[in-house]
């Protein structure tokens, strides 16, 4: 089952890349104590994903931030090396590129789709949400083949 708005974001560990190859970021340090927009793709250089959906965050990350929140999160099933890589091309130095390379988190969050049509396996659907101190306040979950409510401007609309 799906999380919830009122839901507290499960516990799991994260990759992000830092000076030294990948390392670990656990979600309640992510979090905790913050408010924060995680967005969620199906997967990292993707058509709608590197398109559209990057792209929006990236060039808006500051008004985001001016709304009073600490971090902007992109999240892929994807590892941490793919998911530097993609941040790097997109220019995304303002926003956190979390792997979810096992899909740990994504099943946690009860929010992951069948991809393997496509030859992607066990992915993300595609989703944006607002947490304060670990609770979700907004998630907005695209209908499958659909991107609107996820979108950095749809966010922005409602922080």
């Amino acid at each position: 089952m799906a999380v919830q708005v009122g839901d507290k974001i499960p516990e799991a560990t994260l990759k992000v890349m830092g000076e030294k190859g990948p390392q670990d970021l656990a979600t309640s340090e992510l979090f905790g104590g913050k408010k924060v927009v995680m967005f969620a793709v199906p997967g990292a250089f993707t058509p709608t994903c590197s398109a559209a959906h990057l792209p929006g965050y990236v060039v808006n990350a500051d008004k985001i931030k001016e709304k009073g929140v600490d971090a902007v999160v992109c999240l892929s099933v994807n590892d941490a090396f793919v998911m530097d890589a993609w941040g790097k091309s997109a220019n995304a130095d303002e926003l956190v590129m979390a792997a979810d390379g096992n899909g740990d988190f994504t099943r946690a969050m009860g929010l992951e789709m069948d991809g393997s049509g496509f030859g992607l396996g066990t992915r993300s659907q595609r989703y944006a949400l607002i947490a304060e101190d670990g609770k979700i306040t907004t998630l907005n979950v695209e209908a499958p083949g659909k991107f609107e409510v996820s979108a950095a401007e749809a966010i922005m609309a409602v922080l």
